[in-house]
């Protein structure tokens, strides 16, 4: 985590620097933001979440150890070292068993966090904002801080067992909903320094009672809302004027930056502003899966003009695993007259979960073999990714499927990189 560190002192100092953090499981998404990373220098910090990744295998069906080794794998593909691989864990707590007593998730919680620093995780995003089944309410920052240091000590725990990097975690109550918000939104409510000065007292006051004094100087960022989101179909712009007070108050608390969630679909402009405005950390996931599916679709209409009949016909698969197990995006596309709508183009993008299964797996798959080691044709290319047709016809991209894929998923991460950035 040295490097991260130094981003964070870089920052504190006056420098508007940054670092973008990839939470995805797709290897085609991480294969790009490595190459990309690679290209442009720095290290690249990725993170898990507790639902795609857990001591139980979560929906990608990998425990913590499987992901760092995933990871590991790709990396070493495209010729990056550990040394230059952080690895995060993402709303650690106990956001998957919700439905459960607290004292049964707070338990599976410790063994989450337990698994995680285990397999060599050390970005900690410590992450008890949520009510349990017999929580009577909300909870305040009293209770989620008490919660969060619990977990803490169990991190230190592990790391001093294990060996290594010390952990470094992030804090915060304040915590969008993963992966984008399941109702329409219209405007948001941004932190209040007060609501954030809160926070922050909070934690450090229950850090203290669970004698975690070395464990609080490695707590290099909080949660808050700097009024960003998406929805299903329309984003939540930034407006720097709206966060000018809680920009303020940050650059009084020493060694600690806000960590801006639910950046996707943000301009370029804004999440260059973000930084700006000490929103350091910027995590990003849905908007690169959704550039990987608007790539194979558009793969898929390419073969279906090259192949007609005999083409794979992915989108076709797709919908018809989504539809047989509708178990990850029934209780988000609760419209049902633009459900099918909302399996392809919501920004939610819930087709992410649906990369994995073996019978989408193969098709993609297939879907790319069928192109060959061919160039693809440039009139189709034009009609529909005229972006890469452009990066084509100047040299700058080569002219074949998979670096073409590739380069539609990085398109969205070079945003990340340019606005993390040190100012000019």
């Amino acid at each position: 985590m040295k490097a991260l560190l130094e981003r964070v002192r870089e920052h504190k100092a006056g420098r508007r620097v940054g670092i973008w953090s990839l939470c995805s499981a797709h290897p085609i998404v991480i294969e790009a933001a490595l190459r990309d990373a690679k290209a442009h220098g720095g290290p690249v910090l990725i993170e898990a979440t507790s639902n795609q990744v857990n001591q139980f295998g979560g929906y990608t069906g990998m425990k913590p150890a499987d992901f760092c080794a995933y990871v590991g794998a790709i990396a070493a593909k495209v010729g990056l070292t550990p040394e230059q691989i952080l690895l995060g864990g993402d709303h650690l707590g106990p956001n998957c068993w919700q439905d459960q007593q607290a004292a049964a998730a707070m338990e599976l919680s410790r063994q989450l966090i337990s698994a995680y620093i285990g397999a060599g995780f050390r970005k900690i995003h410590l992450d008890c904002s949520m009510a349990c089944a017999d929580d009577p309410g909300p909870l305040s920052d009293a209770q989620v801080s008490a919660r969060a240091a619990s977990l803490c000590a169990v991190a230190e725990r592990s790391w001093r067992e294990v060996g290594g990097e010390a952990p470094v975690y992030i804090v915060g109550t304040e915590v969008p909903v993963p992966g984008g918000a399941a109702e329409d939104l219209q405007a948001l409510a941004v932190t209040s320094p007060a609501a954030a000065a809160a926070t922050l007292d909070a934690h450090r006051s229950a850090f203290a009672a669970a004698g975690l004094k070395d464990a609080w100087s490695r707590v290099i960022g909080m949660v808050v809302q700097p009024g960003v989101e998406f929805d299903h179909h329309k984003v939540i712009d930034y407006l720097p004027e709206g966060a000018q007070a809680l920009k303020a108050w940050i650059e009084q608390q020493p060694d600690i930056v806000f960590e801006a969630h639910s950046t996707d679909y943000q301009t370029p402009a804004m999440l260059r502003a973000l930084v700006q405005d000490h929103f350091a950390i910027l995590k990003v996931g849905p908007a690169v899966t959704f550039a990987l599916r608007e790539m194979l679709w558009a793969f898929d209409d390419m073969a279906r003009e090259l192949h007609g009949k005999n083409a794979v016909g992915l989108k076709q698969t797709v919908l018809k695993v989504m539809r047989a197990n509708p178990t990850h995006w029934r209780s988000y596309y609760t419209d049902h007259a633009r459900a099918e709508f909302d399996l392809q183009y919501s920004l939610s993008d819930r087709i992410r979960y649906y990369w994995a299964v073996p019978e989408v797996r193969g098709a993609c798959d297939a879907l790319l073999q069928s192109f060959g080691s061919a160039q693809l044709p440039l009139t189709l290319l034009s009609q529909y990714l005229p972006n890469q047709y452009a990066a084509v016809r100047a040299n700058r991209l080569e002219n074949r499927v998979r670096p073409i894929l590739l380069d539609g998923v990085a398109h969205v991460l070079r945003g990340y990189i340019h606005a993390c950035g040190a100012t000019p």
